[in-house]
Formats: structure tokens, C-alpha cells, sequence
């Protein structure tokens, strides 16, 4: 169970850890050793980790006692929690018969209580346990819920299972071999989480114009509306590739250096281009994306102009790339510099090497 936080006195508690019978408390700023100080606990986060660990124990105890499945290890998580079963499969069936019946023990209003055996007491063998931490020192602290379950636990948990309110299993998860997950919420967490999945539910209704319950096939129509939009533009593009590629060539004099820049084209679009013109005595500089940010860059032409070239072209963009038989490509960061690029593959062109 994670920590609990607040305020000794006015400094804010980071964390809280156990060394052997003390807790260990590290604060933001120094407190005066002896000074009379007000405790002010987060209660939120405390009552929320309450709800979730009692939680924990009350799914736990009625999965093994439904089903025989062994709680193994399980975790609270900032958002959901997750207890891992000693089975290598559970139903959707046994997922709704288990939070029917603890949500039926919720309802029926069952006491927890917290009491403490000597670390000697012969009780102790007969609660579930994972055993004590090597340090622990005193006392053994159980958790009995009236009835149901009795386990050794040192974390906070609230004192009736009405104050649960309610527990949502959202099904499983594949674990370890042969173990599942089970996720869960309890409590205030499932008020909240119903609640987010409203405003969603609401802002998918006025975003796609239909009732909820249809939400999920005008998605699907729009998924498939956009899978033919795409394929459509890279078909396009080939076509816009194989026309820049053919007019180039069809000049009557063409030049030694073709520079290209496309927002909307990807690295097809320039080996298209590049397969099209041939790169045996003309240099091609092409790059796609945003104009001024990050994009991708291709530099095609003679071997060892590309060889000598292209690393120079990668650090002016701000990317890196790489290359082999006449072309070198990569990503860039800084698309704004292509004038520069450009310079300098004008002056390779122009007199057969580039400037210092």
C-alpha cells in the first residue's frame, strides 16, 4: 500500500517509510527536534487507499472461497488495482458472479476490525499470511473481516464494508505463467470513473451526431472511411512522385542538383522520386514534413557525393540518418536550415567540393 502524506506542522511530508519499528518521515525542510507540531494528513488519499486495500481483502477472500483461486501478489495503482490469481484462466462468468457476492457483502453492511496478537500466538498460524518482513518487530497486526476473512496486514482499511460503496472487477488481465490479473476499483474510484466515462460518452455524442449506443459503429465507419482516405492519398502520392520525376527528366537540360520539398509526403514519396530520375549524375535533396520543424530528409545521387555529403546534411537538419549504395536518409529536427543544405549542395555541384 502506498504511503500516506500531509503536513507536520507547516512542511509537507514527501514520503514514509518503515525502518524496523519506527516510521521514517522525509520532510521538504528541517523541523525542530522537540517542537510541538499539528499533524494534518491528506484524508483523500488515506480513505481512497483504505477503500482499495479492504477492497483487496474482500475480493481475495470470496474468489478462494467461490472458486479456490489464491491470491498471489496484487498492487494499488494510482488509478486501478490489480490482483494477481493463482489460476491460468477465469470466465467473464466467474468475473460477474465474483463482484455480485462481494458487492453483496458490501450491502450487508459487514464489520472489519483491526486487532493485535503477540508474535508468539498460536492464532497466528491460522490467519492467511504471506509471512513477516525479516525487521518486523512487536506485535502482529490482523485484519478480520466479521465472517469472511482474517489476514495478518499492517496497512489501513476502513472499520464496516459499507464504506466500500461498491466494487467494479473490469476483467483480466494475462499475467505470469499460469497466474491471471483481475482489475478493480472500489469505491470512489468507480464514482469517478463512471463519471469520466459520461463526459467521453457525452462529447462522443456531439462529435459523431448519434446516441451512445452507436457510437461504436460510426467509429467503425469512420476507421473505415479513413483507411480508404489514406490509401487513396498514398496512391496519389506515387502518381504526383512518378509526374515531378518525369518532368524533371523531360527538360532538355537537366540540372545537376533537383531539391524537393513536400509537407504531405513520406520516404515512399522520395525513393520514388529518387528511383525515377536516377541518381548516377544528378543530386536530389529531398525532404517532407513540416516546413520550419521536424521532418524527413533524402539525399540520393553519385556514391561518393552522398558518402562525403550526407552526414554533413544530417547535422545542418539537427537529425541523424544513414546511407548506403548512393543515398542517405534520415530524420531531421531543424527543417528550417534546408536553405543551407541547399548552399551547400550547390556548391559540390558548382565546383566539385563543398565549402569548410
Amino acid at each position: 500500500q502506498p504511503d500516506d502524506r500531509g503536513l507536520i506542522g507547516d512542511v509537507p511530508v514527501l514520503r514514509v517509510t518503515r525502518r524496523g519499528p519506527e516510521a521514517v518521515h522525509f520532510v521538504q525542510a528541517a523541523l525542530e527536534p522537540g517542537a510541538e507540531v499539528l499533524l494534518s494528513l491528506d484524508w483523500e488519499r488515506r480513505f481512497d487507499h483504505m477503500q482499495q486495500h479492504s477492497g483487496q481483502h474482500l475480493i481475495t477472500a470470496i474468489a478462494e472461497q467461490m472458486f479456490g483461486f489464491k491470491t498471489t501478489s496484487w498492487e494499488l495503482g494510482r488509478q486501478r488495482s490489480v490482483i494477481e490469481l493463482d489460476t491460468p484462466s477465469m470466465t467473464a462468468e466467474q468475473v460477474e458472479a465474483l463482484e455480485r457476492s462481494v458487492n453483496e457483502k458490501i450491502r450487508e453492511r459487514v464489520p472489519v476490525m483491526v486487532r493485535e496478537l503477540a508474535a508468539d500466538d498460536p492464532e497466528i498460524e491460522t490467519v492467511r499470511s504471506r509471512g513477516l518482513p525479516d525487521d518486523h518487530a512487536g506485535p502482529v497486526r490482523v485484519v478480520d473481516i466479521e465472517g469472511i476473512d482474517s489476514n495478518m496486514c499492517c496497512g489501513t482499511h476502513v472499520s464496516n464494508l459499507s464504506d466500500l460503496q461498491v466494487i467494479k472487477l473490469l476483467g483480466t488481465e494475462k499475467g505470469k505463467k499460469n497466474k491471471i490479473n483481475l482489475v478493480f476499483l472500489a469505491g470512489n474510484r468507480v464514482l469517478k470513473s463512471v463519471e469520466q466515462s459520461h463526459s467521453t460518452e457525452k462529447a462522443l455524442t456531439s462529435l459523431l451526431k448519434n446516441g451512445p449506443g452507436e457510437h461504436v459503429e460510426a467509429v467503425k465507419r469512420l476507421q473505415s472511411s479513413v483507411k480508404l482516405l489514406q490509401k487513396n492519398n498514398l496512391n496519389l502520392l506515387r502518381d504526383i512522385a512518378v509526374l515531378i520525376a518525369r518532368d524533371f527528366k523531360s527538360k532538355p537540360v537537366q540540372s545537376q542538383l533537383f531539391v524537393l520539398h513536400r509537407k504531405e509526403g513520406d520516404s515512399e514519396f522520395m525513393n520514388i522520386i529518387a528511383n525515377e530520375i536516377g541518381t548516377e549524375e544528378t543530386l536530389l535533396f529531398l525532404t517532407v514534413g513540416d516546413e520550419k520543424e521536424a521532418g524527413l530528409f533524402l539525399l540520393a545521387g553519385p556514391v561518393e557525393a552522398v558518402e562525403n555529403l550526407g552526414p554533413r546534411v544530417a547535422e545542418l537538419l539537427g537529425g541523424k540518418g544513414a546511407g548506403k549504395r548512393g543515398r542517405f536518409q534520415g530524420k531531421a529536427t531543424k527543417m528550417s536550415r534546408r536553405g543551407e543544405v541547399q548552399a551547400l549542395l550547390q556548391e559540390f555541384v558548382s565546383h566539385g567540393s563543398p565549402e569548410a
